[in-house]
């Protein structure tokens, strides 16, 4: 089966700002929230962890990167399951514990590591350099994390819902299995807390990590530029969700690139034949949400 050619912009330059402007952007404008009290943050955090979706969707029908990842009816509507699943129901679960119960516990733990800072500060700038020391510290225990998940079939199990897709699309980057997103949740919520993180910069972290998350699964002809020597991308995460093994194993980075290019998992290859995993076929809700269940024999076969 020949695939289409990807559509590439004549002015690749205009299409590596994009990515960077609205992550940024977001980040910047909750970090103002925090400190200049003109919005509720919490409320802000909420939108813009869920409004970028649909108008990425949207600029997706407009500027695809390719053609044959367009969506249709069905696979918006599942993808809406998995969104809905995410937001609204292992989140506010995180929020709340972080919050309270668990809280003592996290705490307990900074205390017995004796890391002599916090991450905290009062303005937009000190936000977001304390945001990007928790984004790395919490990328380099997700690197390593997700990079064994691809070596063990025992661990590969819950991550194998997420490789499963046959199209790019803004809204799969939430097609993380219920027991994936447990751990994913649970450690980045114990890294911040060993980090003593504030609420505010814990706000800030969030908002960055899920809008590139959104952008880097995208259907959108962007490029990478001078964002993506340091920070995941479009270009650089979709090669991770290659049908090809090999490929599928580099750029194991979720929102910087960094570490890749330290333990030399990264590529710069710019376009792929089809995304997916094993034969490449599309798998069923239930198919999807039973992997972590199933044998080995099935997995390898699906």
């Amino acid at each position: 089966m020949r695939y289409p050619k990807e559509q590439r912009s004549p002015l690749p330059a205009l299409w590596s700002l994009p990515q960077p402007v609205f992550v940024f952007g977001c980040a910047i404008l909750t970090a103002s929230a925090f400190t200049a009290d003109w919005m509720d943050p919490g409320l802000l955090v909420s939108i813009l962890v869920l409004a970028p979706i649909p108008l990425l969707l949207v600029l997706e029908r407009l500027k695809p990167r390719r053609h044959d990842w367009l969506l249709n009816w069905r696979d918006l509507a599942e993808d809406t399951f998995w969104v809905l699943a995410t937001y609204f129901i292992w989140v506010p679960i995180y929020d709340k514990r972080y919050d309270t119960p668990i809280s003592s516990v996290f705490t307990s733990l900074r205390e017995m590591s004796g890391f002599p800072y916090r991450l905290e500060a009062e303005t937009i700038a000190g936000l977001l350099v304390a945001s990007m020391v928790g984004i790395f510290a919490i990328e380099f225990i997700g690197y390593w994390a997700h990079r064994v998940q691809h070596r063990f079939m025992f661990l590969w199990r819950i991550h194998a819902t997420h490789h499963h897709i046959v199209k790019m699309s803004a809204a799969r980057a939430d097609r993380t299995h219920p027991l994936e997103f447990l751990g994913l949740n649970l450690g980045s919520a114990v890294a911040l807390a060993f980090l003593g993180a504030s609420a505010d910069v814990v706000g800030v972290v969030l908002v960055f990590r899920l809008a590139t998350a959104h952008v880097c699964h995208c259907n959108l002809p962007l490029v990478s530029g001078v964002f993506g020597w340091v920070f995941n991308t479009a270009e650089w995460h979709q090669l991770h969700h290659s049908c090809d093994y090999a490929e599928s194993n580099t750029n194991y980075g979720c929102t910087v690139i960094f570490w890749d290019r330290v333990f030399g998992t990264f590529s710069s290859k710019s376009s792929i034949e089809r995304v997916g995993n094993g034969t490449g076929r599309r798998l069923s809700l239930l198919t999807q949400l039973t992997i972590p269940f199933r044998s080995n024999d099935v997995l390898r076969n699906l």
